[in-house]
């Protein structure tokens, strides 16, 4: 089966009412939380990813039993501490920097050495991040060039709370503290720039001894010792993030009407609704409800007849961070010039991406200009493509795969673009739904 994909053509104006796969943190939370729990968890709308399964993976090599079957998944949790850890254990986040860097706050009492490692794209990205705070609480890290996957954790019987600063706006980094401050004796206390905060929401839901409070730019953690997790049930909203290209190829293509149903709009996460109605983009939310902490409502998104340049403030970026790939083609259609800044945590994820963003806006006849964190975007409001591109060597990043599909539809051309597989990790229905919406 070939792993390049043609596109020739554009997509045609669509009215469609779409399902999109359920939230990749959301699910990679609730199996590493449900691992954790006492009692059976059972989780609907799983997404079934790479990534998940990796995790599914990791936790029953702690010795947690797993029954998947259909739309189901079982986790027969054993408590907070009851992880089987084992001599010479290895555990492979495979493309996951959700997992990789999450488990670690697991980790942090096992009493053997367990190696973490991770797929060649994983192996680029920045551990030093994590293992820094992690290490205070007392276990002992060997990093690969003191930075990379792999690594080595030994953890610490008598783990110590610590203070730390998260200054980076990852929640990753912060999920990672708040777990390990779950297994530490005292008051881990956390000051963090704005992120993420699904790992905040569901301990709160679980009753844990966690207060946050939100100042403007930052938050305040506070989390105690915890003795028990109660089970955790779970129906998945969608994922936003996979949402975001079927709301930037409805922006892009004249006449056109999209409804995405129950996906999970956390406030942290809206950064690109904000963006693009700041663009012009139509975007509503409707049947608003909150589940289990989180906020889930239905999308609806129609084309504009013109799209605005945006200088886009700084504070909108920690929400939008994975989808700026995709809000770029917006700015190439828009009428002036879009400023975007303050963007060097982009290239910290599965690829340089701010770089990659460049590169397909170039190939695509868009100018910009470009510093190592920041880009600007020349739009152009008629902007047509009648020539080839291929889109390759790109670390099978899925979305630099999806932001190149969205290209090819919303502007024409010759498109060939390579390692399609790459959307297993967080989207393996991705191309099923490109093909609904072109019916």
């Amino acid at each position: 089966m070939t792993k390049i994909i043609s596109i020739n053509k554009k997509i045609k104006n669509f009215q469609k009412k779409i399902n999109v796969s359920g939230d990749k943190s959301l699910s990679i939370r609730w199996v590493l939380f449900s691992s954790i729990a006492e009692g059976t968890s059972t989780a609907k709308n799983l997404l079934m990813s790479e990534d998940v399964n990796a995790a599914i993976k990791t936790i029953k090599k702690l010795g947690i039993k797993v029954i998947i079957k259909k739309n189901k998944c079982k986790i027969f949790g054993k408590g907070i501490r009851g992880y089987k850890f084992k001599k010479n254990l290895i555990l492979n986040a495979q493309n996951s920097g959700t997992l990789g860097r999450l488990i670690l706050g697991l980790l942090v009492d096992s009493p053997y050495e367990i190696k973490l490692t991770g797929d060649r794209s994983l192996s680029k990205r920045d551990f030093k991040r994590i293992s820094d705070p992690l290490s205070k609480f007392g276990p002992k890290f060997k990093l690969r060039n003191k930075k990379f996957l792999p690594l080595k954790i030994k953890g610490s019987k008598n783990l110590k709370p610590i203070n730390y600063l998260e200054n980076k706006g990852s929640a990753q980094c912060k999920s990672a503290v708040i777990l390990a401050g779950m297994k530490a004796n005292g008051q881990t206390k956390i000051k963090a720039k704005k992120s993420r905060n699904h790992t905040e929401l569901l301990a709160k839901y679980l009753s844990l001894p966690i207060n946050v409070k939100s100042k403007k730019n930052y938050d305040l953690i506070k989390i105690n010792k915890v003795k028990k997790i109660k089970k955790l049930n779970y129906e998945i909203p969608s994922d936003i993030s996979s949402s975001a290209f079927f709301i930037v190829l409805t922006a892009l293509t004249s006449n056109s009407k999209l409804i995405i149903k129950n996906v999970n709009v956390n406030p942290s996460r809206v950064g690109i609704i904000t963006i693009l109605k700041k663009m012009g983009v139509n975007i509503k939310l409707k049947n608003l409800k909150k589940y289990k902490g989180e906020k889930n409502a239905d999308l609806e998104i129609k084309s504009p007849r013109i799209l605005k340049a945006i200088n886009c403030p700084a504070k909108l970026n920690s929400g939008a961070i994975d989808e700026f790939l995709v809000i770029f083609l917006v700015a190439a259609k828009a009428d002036g010039i879009s400023y975007f800044k303050n963007l060097s945590e982009l290239n910290q994820k599965e690829s340089p991406r701010l770089k990659w963003g460049k590169k397909i806006l170039n190939e695509m006849g868009v100018k910009t200009i470009t510093t190592k964190n920041s880009i600007k975007i020349f739009g152009n409001p008629n902007l047509q493509i009648n020539k080839k591109i291929i889109i390759k060597k790109y670390l099978k990043d899925h979305r630099v795969f999806m932001t190149s599909v969205i290209a090819a539809l919303a502007f024409g051309g010759k498109w060939e673009i390579h390692d399609k597989d790459s959307i297993n990790s967080s989207f393996p229905t991705f191309l099923n739904i490109i093909k609904l919406l072109k019916k």
